[in-house]
């Protein structure tokens, strides 16, 4: 690991005040997240591998601490932070020129159907697989 997005940032993404809208870190995370499934072909055949129907956001947060602007390139870089159990916690920072614009976090699970309903399942599968390559 880290695994790299990186993002050339156009005016579309930008509000009104020509800063980057902030919902746009969140889809950035994620789509940096699934660059990382794609080592493995990505989320519906990582999903297959593992017999389970989704790889879920249970929680997210982040951090602003510098504007973001119209063609500004965006380094965005996530790291595998903390594992339990049930669930894994991902570390974003995304920079520009080296400067850290905004950080965040996102907490996944694996999720599976059930007698009872969809639930989140052990990720000791994914965990073992993304250690054997050392992501």
């Amino acid at each position: 690991m880290p695994v790299t997005l990186l993002r050339d940032i156009s005016f579309g993404d930008c509000d009104p005040a020509g800063i980057v809208f902030y919902p746009n870190a969140f889809r950035w995370m994620d789509a940096a997240f699934h660059q990382l499934l794609r080592t493995f072909g990505g989320h519906a055949a990582l999903c297959e591998r593992l017999g389970v129907i989704g790889i879920g956001l249970v929680d997210v947060s982040a951090q602003f601490h510098k504007p973001m602007h119209d063609g500004d390139r965006l380094d965005l870089q996530v790291t595998l932070a903390d594992w339990t159990s049930r669930s894994v916690a991902l570390r974003y920072e995304g920079r520009i020129d080296g400067t850290t614009t905004f950080t965040g976090r996102e907490v996944r699970c694996l999720f599976s159907r059930s007698e009872t309903g969809i639930v989140a399942t052990s990720v000791a599968p994914l965990r073992s697989l993304l250690e054997s390559q050392d992501v």
